[in-house]
């Protein structure tokens, strides 16, 4: 794991997850990361998540969702803004991932929101990720 990028190392971690059919994962938590869950599970992406404590900085868990038996619901997650390379957004450029097939999540002023909902509250900021 690289300590420089937790965001993609979450991201890799739930790939992995779903090409072996796993059902839960369990990340090293951080708000950020639970905010991405947040999303996740109220777009319908994953099951459900919760924390534990471990006596370091904590453990996200994430239950993984299945259309039936193997097919994963997540059929893709890209890391879009880098530590290299921030990708920013302004209210009226936020991206529609798939023509609206998949979701982007953006970190604002107002917390990390998916598309939808920053598109509502008229704001913009940093483009984290896409998940279709």
């Amino acid at each position: 794991m690289s300590q420089t990028d937790p965001i993609a190392d979450m991201l890799a971690i739930i790939r992995n997850a779903l090409e072996r059919g796993r059902s839960e994962v369990s990340i090293p938590y951080s708000r950020m990361k639970e905010a991405i869950a947040r999303i996740m599970k109220q777009e319908g992406y994953i099951e459900d998540y919760s924390v534990e404590q471990d006596n370091k900085q904590g453990i996200l868990k994430i239950k993984l969702k299945y259309l039936g038996k193997y097919r994963p619901v997540i059929r893709g997650l890209k890391k879009v803004s880098k530590p290299g390379r921030r990708v920013y957004c302004t209210r009226d450029e936020i991206p529609r991932v798939l023509d609206g097939m998949g979701i982007a999540i953006i970190s604002t002023s107002r917390g990390i929101l998916s598309d939808r909902e920053a598109e509502k509250l008229g704001v913009g900021g940093e483009v984290i990720c896409y998940i279709w």
